[in-house]
């Protein structure tokens, strides 16, 4: 079953992208997913600052910069996964190096 992980976090805290390539943690986590298969896709997403979000309401398209929600944590990034189980997923999440500090959300794709 494919399960998407959304990478959360709090913006104040955004390592450099080389330095988050070269993270070793974050390296294995990605390696080790990719030679058993299991990771399918991937990517980290630029700030929040940077996203547009649009909204269409009785025919009429909104568009506002920035993210719909106000909070501090928010989606730093996403995974899609191929696990047996939820079980599965939640280890996946578990591992990964973001979920020491921020959170990993699991959700499962509708297929």
């Amino acid at each position: 079953m494919k399960y998407v992980l959304l990478i959360c976090d709090d913006e104040t805290y955004q390592p450099e992208p080389e330095k988050l390539g070269a993270d070793p943690a974050m390296r294995a986590w990605e390696e080790d997913l990719t030679s058993s298969g299991a990771l399918l896709a991937g990517a980290r997403l630029r700030p929040s600052v940077d996203a547009t979000t649009v909204r269409v309401r009785d025919g009429e398209t909104l568009v506002s910069d920035g993210p719909f929600a106000e909070t501090k944590d928010l989606v730093g990034g996403f995974a899609v996964v191929e696990a047996d189980d939820l079980d599965a997923a939640i280890a996946i999440a578990a591992a990964h190096p973001y979920a020491q500090w921020g959170t990993v959300e699991v959700r499962p794709v509708w297929e």
